[in-house]
């Protein structure tokens, strides 16, 4: 993880500037931009293992920037924001976000989550090692671990390192039900707190991306009042 390159665009250049001191001293290169067309050029020219983004900014939004971002690009986005509202929260998740921090943010909280992040980026697919085979299969989904790519029925599915992340525990222990509290511990690595609508919005988002009808799945299923499984298929 020391040596990867964060991308971290914000406006204010206090707040960029700080942020890359935080980040700096965990032995982290650092990149700042401070609009989202500002952060595209440098996506262009750079090989950036993870970004933080502001939401509100001027020439291209942070939420919108991630839309743009998520059409080519998997590497792991944190959304910062003044608001803290759930709804908020659900919005930039929904457009391709794999975290939010809410500012003011406590400087600790921030690196914390950036090396979740980067550990369930470069490490994909290892989730501590609990099925040594390199592919796993449920019905006609396969997931690669080696080559971080799952494929339904033969067609490769784009996901970002959070969604890979739940795909693959639930594949790991399909038919086993896992509450949101459970997910989010085990992909995030991290204590869970309110963290239900979080990990609703990333199921809903692999939902649409692995069901054919994703209001009526074959494959990720909610058990009411419990959790989310994976159903064991052959």
């Amino acid at each position: 993880m020391d040596g990867a390159n964060i991308l971290v665009v914000d406006d204010d250049r206090e707040i960029a500037g700080a942020i890359e001191k935080l980040l700096s001293i965990e032995g982290l290169n650092v990149t700042k931009a401070y609009d989202g067309m500002e952060a595209m050029e440098v996506l262009v020219n750079k090989n950036i293992h993870l970004i933080v983004m502001d939401v509100m900014m001027p020439k291209l939004d942070g939420l919108s920037a991630t839309m743009k971002i998520r059409e080519n690009k998997n590497i792991p986005i944190i959304i910062l924001s003044a608001k803290s509202e759930d709804s908020d929260k659900v919005i930039g998740l929904s457009m391709g976000a794999d975290d939010y921090v809410t500012k003011p943010f406590n400087p600790q909280e921030l690196v914390a989550r950036v090396k979740s992040q980067l550990r369930r980026y470069m490490t994909l697919g290892d989730m501590k090692n609990l099925n040594n085979n390199s592919v796993i299969k449920v019905g006609s989904l396969s997931l690669d671990k080696d080559s971080k790519v799952l494929y339904v029925d033969g067609q490769q599915i784009r996901l970002t390192p959070t969604e890979f992340g739940i795909v693959e525990l639930l594949m790991l222990n399909s038919g086993v039900v896992f509450s949101a509290e459970q997910i989010y511990e085990r992909v995030w690595d991290e204590p869970a707190y309110s963290v239900e609508n979080t990990v609703m919005v990333h199921i809903r988002r692999i939902r649409e991306k692995i069901e054919i009808n994703p209001k009526e799945p074959k494959y990720l299923k909610v058990v009411w009042g419990i959790g989310y499984k994976i159903e064991k298929l052959q």
